[in-house]
Order: C-alpha cells, then structure tokens, then sequence
C-alpha cells in the first residue's frame, strides 16, 4: 500500500466518525455498557472476516501490550463517549470530547524530541474557552457543568493518551483489533451485568444505531484511522481529523438532535483553531522524523510518528 492511499484510508476513517454523534444519540435507550458490547461484538466479527477474506487471520492475534492498550483507549473512549451523549446534549457533549485532537498535540510535545511551545499553551486556551461556552449553558440545555460533560472531557483524555501511547505499536497489524474489539466487548458487558439493566425490546431506530456504530463508527473506522496513522501522510491526517467535530456537528444539526445555534457554530469554530494552532508546524516535525524500523520504533534520536 502506497502512502497516499493509506492517507485516503484515514480520511475514510474521519468521514465515518462524522456520525458517530449521530449513531449515539439514535441509540436513545440503550444503557452505555450494553451499546458499548453491542457495538464492540459488531465492529470485532466485522474486522475478523474481512481479515478472514483477504486471507490474514494469521495477523489478528495482538500482541498483550497491545490488547491491554486497546482495552484501556478502545474500550475506555467508547464508553466514556455513549455515556456521555446520554447525560449532556449531544452536540455539547460531541464537541468536548472533540478536543483529543488538541490534546493530542499538547501530549506529543511533551514526549522526548518534542517540547512544548507557545503555540500549543495558545491552542489549549482557545479550546478551553470553546469548553466553557458550552457548559455555560448557552445552548439553552438548562446551564451549567454536567456528569455528561466530564465523561465527555474524559473521554477525550482516555483517546489522546491512548493515541499517543499508541505510536510504539506502529508493527502491530491492524488486523489485531479485531480481537481486541471482542476483547472490549468482555469487558463491556461485564460492566453491563454489574451495574445495568438490559434492554433488549429495541426499537428499529435503536437497532440500526447499533449496526451504524459497530460496522462504521466503532467498527472500521477504528482499523482505516490504524492504516493511515501507521502507512500514511500523519500530519496531514492528524490536521484533517480537526474536521471531525465540525461533520459531526452538522449531522447532529441536519438530523434534528441538536438545535442550530450560533454559540454551537463558535464553540466548533474555536475547537477546531484552537487545535490548528497547537498543531501548527505538525507538518515539518513530522519531514523530520525517521521511518519506523522493523520492530515499530523510531530510529534513535527521533520520535516516533503520532498515531490516532
């Protein structure tokens, strides 16, 4: 695979995250762990057969740093996320948890070869202020600091420092998540016995909310964002991916789950600058950084390529 398609494939990932929000909030009853199960089970035998279709189940197996690191960020993300759009409004909910990208960005400059720059204290300021406009109650959601809107923000933590730890498993096929998804779903539901009630009378709304998660959103979403961190252009991506929230955003608008509001289209504005200016020269870091070797490592004296 060339680099600019592994690029294109990433871009495929971001896309399908743009109903993420929407998928979410379409789940309506559905208590947190179980979608979190449902759609984990959904999104792990889908990456197993297609590996199973190409002839590369020999690739599934993770490896057990790499399964644990998946349980903790996969799992850990998920269903920080569903929890969170059930207990805030979606749309402020969406757009807090959408500040991994920056997050990501401020934990990269920290790492060893990076350093952290104005430019990065400027970026998180202005997504901070993106944050509090939104608990601040002015989507007319009632006002105020929500447990939605924690889960949201730390949901957010869970996925930027996953994805940062992530980048030393760039040897690791991505057809491993497929288990590891499964592995997610375990947990998920055992989570789900011990502290929910199952609903299993679901709507078709419901249904297909969880089908839209699993094959898009949570499914293969999570392995098309693995194949561009690992094989494509990562600046590029980790600048598209600051779109995420904007698409998301405007399903959440065009479907009726969030209502059209000047404030909902500043906080996305100031989101997404915030993260373009903390992420400003993501592009010539990321000339500067030798290819991986053979065992997933940067060559010495270089960091190592961010991953989702």
């Amino acid at each position: 695979m060339t680099a600019r398609t592994a690029t294109l494939t990433g871009f495929c990932a971001i896309l399908l995250w743009s109903t993420l929000a929407l998928f979410a909030a379409m789940s309506g009853r559905v208590p947190p762990f179980q979608l979190a199960a449902m759609t984990f089970v959904v999104g792990g035998l889908l990456i197993l057969a297609i590996a199973g279709l190409r002839g590369r189940l020999g690739r599934a197996w993770p490896t057990p740093a790499s399964f644990a690191l998946g349980l903790y960020g996969l799992f850990g993300d998920t269903a920080l996320y569903y929890a969170a759009v059930k207990t805030a409004p979606p749309a402020e909910a969406n757009l807090i948890h959408y500040l991994w990208p920056l997050l990501i960005v401020l934990f990269a400059a920290l790492l060893p070869g990076g350093g952290l720059k104005a430019r990065h204290l400027a970026g998180a300021l202005i997504g901070l202020a993106a944050t509090g406009l939104l608990v601040s109650g002015g989507l007319g959601s009632g006002g105020g600091l929500s447990l939605g809107h924690g889960l949201a923000a730390l949901g957010a933590l869970t996925w930027a420092s996953y994805s940062v730890v992530s980048r030393r498993f760039a040897a690791v096929p991505s057809e491993s998540l497929g288990l590891t998804m499964l592995g997610c779903a375990v947990l998920a539901l055992a989570c789900h016995l011990a502290f929910e009630a199952s609903l299993w009378s679901l709507t078709a709304t419901e249904w297909g909310s969880v089908l839209g998660l699993g094959l898009g959103a949570i499914g293969l979403a999570f392995v098309l964002w693995d194949v561009g961190m690992k094989r494509g252009d990562v600046a590029l991506l980790g600048v598209a991916s600051y779109a995420a929230p904007v698409l998301s955003t405007v399903v959440l608008v065009l479907c009726g789950y969030a209502p059209a509001s000047w404030l909902l289209a500043l906080s996305c504005a100031l989101i997404v600058v915030g993260a373009l200016v903390a992420g400003g020269g993501a592009r010539r870091r990321a000339e500067n950084v030798a290819p991986l070797s053979s065992a997933g490592a940067a060559a010495p004296g270089n960091p190592a390529p961010p991953a989702a």
